[in-house]
């Protein structure tokens, strides 16, 4: 999990490096080809049973929104601080409860409700300028906010495929899909890049690639309510690097905004573990001998 930080704190550092001379949505393109490319050797090894599937049009779905919402975060961490966009990012897992409740059909508690509605009152103490009254909401903010919806809509779709497909034929499905609906925003902002800036983006897609793979490593060996948390250490790298490359300086809004909204999606997490095991619980004691 402290890999997968590292990892995801490299990516967005080199997206707004490279963000003077590449739009987001090039840098979404070859963020994909890259994974694509490592992906490749599982789709050569399983060929059609790598795309086996019963319900492609919520595969299509969830690869058309996870790449918008791509793009959107790629252009949030060019335009706005590290920091602050990272601290937005999390909104993910506020924008999961109702999603929950809406299109997985699960039950959603009031402690749940309660505590998404804190964090998005967190939210909008980050998006207060320092020391005014009045609320901006910039058009970066505004991305990243979108982003965070449209990521939640991938992990709800994957909710929901997971129930009858494997975890490689999701991340075939979106490591192809994706790749194929990145080229037409490519198309649009083409240029071709310099060897050292290839070679920053395709390091930037391989670190995405292993971000990912470590994130779902830590949460599967590991107790996901213990695991969790130890994401959050992201928004300190961030900071750092931020500081240390960027001369970026988190404002008192954005500390007490982040700290809000960790703290709620951390309860909302921690909810959602003492269901699960509550719900095993359960399972356990009504199965045959």
């Amino acid at each position: 999990m402290v890999a997968s930080a590292l990892g995801f704190t490299a990516m967005t550092t080199l997206i707004k490096y490279l963000g003077d001379d590449y739009a987001a949505s090039l840098q979404t393109f070859y963020r994909q080809f890259f994974g694509f490319l490592i992906m490749l050797p599982v789709i050569l090894k399983h060929r059609g049973a790598a795309f086996a599937t019963t319900r492609p049009g919520i595969l299509i779905f969830r690869s058309a929104a996870g790449t918008v919402g791509m793009i959107l975060s790629f252009y949030a961490f060019q335009k706005m601080p590290l920091a602050d966009a990272n601290a937005l990012s999390f909104t993910r897992t506020l924008w999961l409860v109702p999603l929950a409740f809406f299109v997985v059909r699960e039950p959603v508690g009031p402690l749940r409700i309660g505590a998404a509605v804190v964090g998005f009152l967190g939210v909008l103490i980050m998006l207060r300028p320092g020391g005014g009254d009045e609320f901006v909401i910039g058009l970066p903010a505004m991305a990243m906010l979108a982003s965070s919806f449209l990521f939640a809509l991938t992990i709800t779709g994957m909710k929901v495929m997971t129930r009858d497909h494997a975890p490689m034929v999701l991340l075939v499905w979106s490591a192809t899909l994706g790749l194929v609906l990145a080229v037409p925003g490519a198309f649009l902002t083409w240029r071709w890049p310099e060897p050292v800036d290839l070679a920053l983006l395709a390091a930037m897609g391989v670190l995405g690639t292993i971000t990912q793979g470590c994130y779902i490593k830590g949460m599967s060996i590991g107790d996901a309510g213990a695991m969790a948390p130890i994401d959050y250490i992201r928004l300190v790298f961030t900071v750092i690097v931020g500081f240390a490359l960027f001369q970026e300086v988190p404002g008192i809004w954005t500390i007490v905004g982040a700290a809000v909204v960790v703290v709620s999606t951390l309860f909302i997490t921690w909810r959602e573990h003492v269901t699960s095991k509550a719900k095993m619980a359960a399972a356990a004691l009504v199965e045959p001998v």
